[in-house]
């Protein structure tokens, strides 16, 4: 783990002191009745010798526990140790992240209904397409992110399991039904069927789901980023009134923290790729997924811990500016418009592909002369015959465009307005 990038309850869960803990814990529940402990310095000072971390734990326990300790580890082979303490270390981990995640789609939901009626245009290939609302695009995410909660829910229960199965998974020295009770006391699952460890699917889909929710919050970041651009001045990551973003250029405001987000991103994404690599392992196991999951499983708990923080905060205090959305949506003088425009004349009789010419050849040449496209179309006599001009006028009626933003908020929100003024009306009431 990078101390830089790691929050202190995700840092303290993956420290070696817990790792030990855990284990600890599946090994009293595996005995029932030990009074067990141990020194982490006396572990690291026997597997500096032995150089097996599980030998070096229980011979460090056995010197405290005492003749009792022929208990300790009886019938289990290592992994039935390491994997079911690591379920316990990711589940704890999960707990977590869920609760980043619900945190994010809050924020998501406040600002969602804030800028629900803010006119903005909407892009595609980067050019303007036709106009959505600021609000849109944030209820887009929101939607999103309840994904990414149903997914990772499923992801982190496809972990809560446990195996106490022995060396190859046959249960040759203690039982299935043991091996029930004792998972029941950790709060897991016993796993249907293991080799000498818990199969690594499991594991390459929690990564996999890490790795799909830093894709959305890269691509979150990757649009604040766009919108900050100088040419467009939509929205703006917070900068505060100390902070410098250039040591060469002092009028520079640049959106660090959306690219942050993103490069952190790659990193869990390509940590999910050596999850891929850990599900084909030799027969009954080999140990090439275990020192990588040391890297991975660590490292992506915590970094997507801390973007999921880092996205909440860079939405929560993000300046929008409406002004300036409304400026870039005029900026073309009305092509916007032109999908409308299209679909009135065919409704007026005029073939689509005569329409679509009509109405083309003012788009280009508004387009290519910086003319006005409302005022060609409205002097071109071939349209006005066709269409009345009042109707060539609703054409380019933002709200007729926008008239459908009530009811995919209530698609998405279930409600027909923000949940926090209703809980607030209530309390009135």
């Amino acid at each position: 783990m990078i101390p830089r990038y790691t929050r202190p309850e995700m840092g303290r869960i993956w420290s070696e002191e817990n790792r030990f803990r855990n284990w600890l814990r599946v090994e009293v529940a595996a005995t029932e009745t030990l009074a067990a402990d141990f020194k982490l310095e006396r572990i690291q000072e026997i597997e500096a010798e032995v150089r097996h971390d599980v030998i070096a734990f229980t011979t460090a326990v056995a010197e405290i526990v005492g003749p009792q300790a022929r208990w300790f580890h009886y019938g289990l082979t290592s992994n039935d140790v390491v994997d079911t303490a690591q379920a316990l270390l990711i589940g704890q981990a999960s707990a977590i992240i869920a609760e980043d995640l619900n945190r994010l789609a809050e924020v998501l939901e406040r600002r969602a209904w804030e800028f629900k009626d803010t006119p903005q245009i909407g892009r595609t290939h980067g050019v303007h397409a036709e106009p959505i609302t600021f609000g849109f695009k944030l209820a887009n995410w929101y939607s999103e992110t309840q994904r990414n909660i149903e997914r990772f829910r499923q992801a982190a229960e496809g972990l809560r399991v446990g195996k106490f199965s022995g060396a190859v998974g046959t249960f040759a020295h203690l039982s299935p039904e043991l091996e029930e009770r004792i998972c029941t006391r950790l709060g897991l699952k016993a796993a249907d069927i293991s080799s000498q460890v818990i199969q690594r699917d499991r594991h390459a889909h929690y990564l996999a789901t890490l790795a799909v929710i830093a894709s959305t919050l890269d691509k979150i970041a990757t649009e604040i980023r766009h919108l900050q651009r100088t040419e467009v001045r939509e929205a703006e990551e917070f900068f505060g009134e100390k902070q410098k973003g250039s040591s060469a250029m002092p009028h520079k405001r640049n959106p660090v923290t959306c690219e942050q987000i993103s490069g952190l991103a790659r990193v869990v994404r390509s940590n999910a790729q050596a999850g891929f690599e850990n599900v084909p392992l030799w027969h009954e196991r080999d140990i090439s997924h275990s020192s990588v999951e040391r890297v991975i499983l660590p490292d992506s708990t915590t970094l997507v811990d801390y973007l999921l923080q880092k996205t909440a905060n860079l939405l929560d205090t993000m300046f929008v500016y409406p002004e300036r959305m409304k400026a870039n949506l005029e900026s073309t003088r009305g092509l916007v418009f032109s999908g409308q425009l299209l679909l009135d004349l065919v409704e007026q009789g005029v073939s689509r592909e005569d329409a679509y010419r009509m109405v083309q050849t003012h788009a280009m040449r508004a387009w290519k002369e910086d003319l006005d496209f409302r005022q060609l179309v409205l002097k071109d006599r071939n349209i006005t015959s066709r269409v009345p001009a009042k109707q060539v006028e609703r054409a380019f009626d933002l709200n007729r465009q926008l008239k459908n933003i009530d009811k995919i908020f209530k698609r998405v929100f279930g409600t027909s307005g923000p949940k926090s003024t209703k809980k607030a009306a209530r309390k009135k009431g």
